[in-house]
C-alpha cells in the first residue's frame, strides 16, 4: 500500500502544488500546506474506493486540506511577486508572468472561489466540480461566471 501511495503522490504532485501555491502566498509556505496535504491523503487513501477519478478525490482532499489549513492559521494576505523560484525536482515549477499575475489575482478571491477555480483550470466539468465542492451543477456555472467577471477586474 505504501509503495502505491508513493507512486500516486508522484504522479498526481503538480495538483497539490497548484492547490499549495493558491493558498499560501510564501515558499515556506506552500511547503508546508504540501506536506500537510500529503498527511491527510494518506490518512485518508485506506478508504479510497474509486468511485470516482483518483484526481478528482485527490483535489477534494487537497483543497479541503488547504481551506482548513488556511482557517487554522491565518496567514498574511499579502502577495510577494518578488519570490525566488524552487529549482529542485519535488518543488514548484517556474511561472510564467501570465501566471503570476494569475496567481496574484486568485489570492485575491475567496476561498470557495479559489476551489472552483482551480478545478475550473484543470478542466473539469461543472458536474465534476460541483460534486467536489458540493455545490449544485448550476451554481458552479453561476460562480465561474462571477469569478471570472472579478478576475477580469482584477487583473486590467
Amino acid at each position: 500500500m505504501k509503495e502505491e501511495f508513493l507512486a500516486l503522490v508522484d504522479e498526481h504532485q503538480n495538483i497539490i502544488h497548484k492547490v499549495s501555491r493558491m493558498y499560501r502566498n510564501t515558499i515556506e509556505d506552500q511547503e508546508d500546506l504540501f506536506q500537510d496535504i500529503v498527511l491527510q491523503l494518506w490518512k485518508a487513501y485506506p478508504n479510497f474506493r474509486a468511485e470516482s477519478k483518483i484526481s478528482a478525490w485527490l483535489y477534494r482532499i487537497a483543497l479541503n486540506t488547504a481551506m482548513a489549513v488556511f482557517r487554522q492559521n491565518k496567514p498574511s494576505l499579502e502577495f510577494n511577486e518578488e519570490l525566488p523560484e524552487l529549482t529542485s525536482d519535488n518543488s514548484l515549477e517556474a511561472k510564467s508572468e501570465n501566471e503570476e499575475r494569475l496567481y496574484t489575482a486568485l489570492h485575491k478571491l475567496s476561498l470557495a472561489e479559489r476551489a472552483i477555480m482551480a478545478l475550473y483550470l484543470e478542466d473539469y466539468s461543472y458536474a465534476e466540480i460541483a460534486d467536489i465542492v458540493g455545490i449544485s451543477e448550476n451554481y458552479v456555472g453561476v460562480r465561474i461566471n462571477r469569478v471570472k467577471s472579478r478576475l477580469k477586474k482584477i487583473l486590467t
